[in-house]
């Protein structure tokens, strides 16, 4: 895994899907290449200030690293947007969330495809 640090790709990441949790958003999005998955973490001033803000992001980035998920495909960027509730929702409800948060991403992603071949095919 590697970590997103340019602006172009977060704001990439940003126009792919959206899938709400109680602790974050998950953005992500399907890059051209088969490259190694992508992570960028932000969390706007609006969560609080700096020591809050950075509670949020090492409490994101924890989850990532301990659930290394098999969801997480190959040739993607996701990007996860800290919520305040990050700070109050127990950690393994974050974790949990953040597994179905993917299984709902890819999900839809698979729904979309089938729908752009459908278009396309006629």
């Amino acid at each position: 895994m590697e970590r997103l640090r340019q602006r172009a790709d977060f704001v990439a990441a940003a126009t792919g899907i959206k899938v709400p949790a109680a602790a974050f958003v998950l953005q992500g999005r399907k890059r051209d290449d088969d490259g190694p998955v992508r992570l960028g973490f932000t969390v706007s001033k609006k969560v609080g200030n700096a020591v809050e803000r950075n509670r949020v992001r090492r409490r994101l980035r924890e989850i990532v690293r301990l659930s290394a998920s098999t969801r997480m495909q190959t040739g993607h960027d996701y990007v996860l947007v800290g919520r305040r509730a990050a700070l109050k929702v127990p950690f393994d409800q974050i974790a949990e969330e953040f597994d179905g948060a993917l299984r709902r991403m890819h999900a839809g992603a698979r729904i979309a495809d089938k729908a752009l071949a459908k278009t396309g095919s006629r």
